[in-house]
């Protein structure tokens, strides 16, 4: 029994200026599967990922594993340095593959449905980031992510490409841009030092019914406030301003090691969506 990758029809261009195809897996020329190979550059450099990968009939006989394998071939041959794949938390069998591939976890996505409005803790105050503020905040945020990047296997050059500069064109107009909550935590009235900074995007993009969702960008606690329960309250204020605006689904990525964020969610009631597996080519 002979296992083919074929093309399914034509390389096209992406819209970030990466190239994207779709392939078919063959088994003795009947279809079995498909996949596909998508490259986008990040700072200079191709990063590849396979996003798609379904093997539809003959399970259990190795063609998923083939077809990872081979997209990983495509992916060298576009001169792609690393590969992303992300695999939905209902496919355990699809995880178990990646780990056998060598593929390291380092993202989940979670998610969760919004009820009624929570409380927050008394004494604290929130406050729009201030626009004079927002540069040196955006600058601090990138630094911090780009060394989470490399904790989570980019080397140092691939994590700066990744740091999308701070997320700046996600704000063309700073604190005006629609759609977008910049909020900053304090203490009682006299307490002036900042607890902490929520950045949440509004209607970032659509569930497939159409129904509007929400995305915790950053969260982030001041290192002098942290273990004081600060996060949970900036969670609940991002609860707060979805419903407000009428959003009740709301998702956020974190870092596979950072357990005291995944404790936290896991406590907020955020389940996993789906999980991102990488590495090196």
């Amino acid at each position: 029994m002979t296992t083919t990758l074929r093309p399914e029809g034509p390389e096209t261009p992406t819209a970030a200026g990466g190239r994207t195809r779709r392939w078919r897996i063959l088994s003795n020329g009947r279809p079995v599967g498909f996949l596909r190979t998508t490259a986008t550059p990040y700072g200079g450099r191709l990063w590849g990922e396979i996003s798609e990968l379904e093997v539809t009939e003959g399970r259990g006989r190795g063609r998923g594993t083939f077809g990872a394998l081979a997209a990983e071939e495509v992916l060298r041959h576009w001169d792609c340095v690393r590969v992303d794949v992300k695999v939905p938390e209902s496919a355990p069998i699809a995880r178990g593959l990646a780990a056998t591939l060598g593929y390291t976890e380092r993202m989940r996505t979670l998610n969760k449905r919004l009820g009624a409005a929570p409380a927050l803790p008394a004494g604290v105050r929130t406050r729009p980031i201030d626009g004079e503020d927002l540069r040196a905040w955006l600058d601090r945020g990138a630094e911090r992510f780009a060394r989470a990047l490399v904790a989570s296997g980019l080397t140092e050059e691939q994590a700066r490409a990744k740091t999308d500069n701070g997320g700046r064109h996600r704000l063309p107009h700073g604190t005006d841009t629609p759609g977008v909550v910049l909020s900053s935590l304090y203490g009682p009235d006299g307490e002036p030092e900042l607890y902490g900074s929520l950045w949440l995007a509004l209607h970032l993009r659509d569930l497939p019914d159409g129904e509007p969702f929400a995305w915790v960008m950053v969260v982030e606690v001041n290192p002098a406030h942290r273990g004081r329960g600060h996060g949970r309250t900036l969670m609940l204020l991002a609860e707060r301003e979805c419903l407000a605006a009428g959003v009740h689904s709301l998702g956020l990525n974190v870092f596979a090691d950072n357990e005291a964020a995944i404790r936290l969610y896991d406590s907020l009631g955020y389940r996993v969506v789906d999980r991102l597996y990488g590495k090196a080519l």
